[in-house]
């Protein structure tokens, strides 16, 4: 039962990584009793399981997905939006506006500059066209206040953890109030900048460990310990 590539090597699509009774993770892929690599990145074993962290993962889009983007365009009917994807995003002026939209009169960089950050659902893609965006739905809209964290988009699943665990582990510990985009862009507001570091700690750590097992304990301990710090200190 071999294995071809120590632990935290970097790998190819294609590569053979092990043969025999192993088990294909994230990443990989199983033919004929032996386990590939399905994208670049770094091996990482877990007992009998074989795991390929990502080096890099690009968001594919898809209707509904929430998602927080750059605004990088101010058009003439709307703003061309960076959404960590291989494609651009459209968010068009009479979803924004309140009122009729009048090209002639409306000056767009007043309601959304080029720099400005909105947390936005997508409502239509497909691959003659790019993603389009709306606001037009509770908690969505120009993001004002509060951290942003950048994550591997594919890991937000673990940042939710199962049944919502972690997440609410993260909110609870913190008081921060935290949306995750599926772009792997996190907005963390809280009442206070500390809050907000420490759940970005926690989103980070996440990040840096997804693929390890017993991580929503280790991130409990890692907030309860950090709190407790700094308790101390302002004693």
């Amino acid at each position: 039962m071999p294995t071809f590539f120590e632990r935290r090597q970097l790998v190819t699509p294609g590569d053979l990584i092990a043969e025999g009774e192993y088990i294909a993770g994230e990443n990989a892929y199983d033919e004929d009793n032996k386990i590939y690599a399905s994208r670049i990145g770094l091996i990482e074993y877990e007992d009998k399981k074989v795991n390929v962290v990502a080096l890099r993962a690009f968001y594919i889009p898809r209707v509904g997905d929430k998602v927080i983007g750059t605004v990088v365009e101010v058009g003439f009917n709307g703003w061309t939006v960076n959404i960590n994807a291989p494609y651009q995003a459209m968010l068009r002026a009479s979803n924004v506006l309140s009122r009729p939209f009048k090209p002639q009169q409306d000056d767009l960089s007043q309601v959304l500059d080029v720099g400005d950050l909105v947390v936005a659902k997508i409502v239509a893609y497909d691959r003659a066209h790019d993603p389009q965006l709306t606001v037009g739905e509770p908690e969505l809209g120009k993001i004002t206040r509060g951290q942003i964290a950048r994550i591997t988009p594919t890991k937000i699943p673990r940042v939710i953890g199962r049944k919502g665990s972690m997440i609410s582990t993260i909110q609870q510990e913190t008081g921060c109030h935290i949306i995750l985009g599926l772009n792997g862009v996190v907005l963390i507001t809280g009442k206070n900048l500390e809050d907000e570091h420490l759940a970005m700690m926690a989103i980070r750590k996440i990040d840096e460990e997804s693929h390890t097992s017993g991580l929503t304990d280790r991130v409990t301990q890692m907030l309860k310990e950090e709190k407790t710090k700094r308790e101390e200190i302002k004693k």
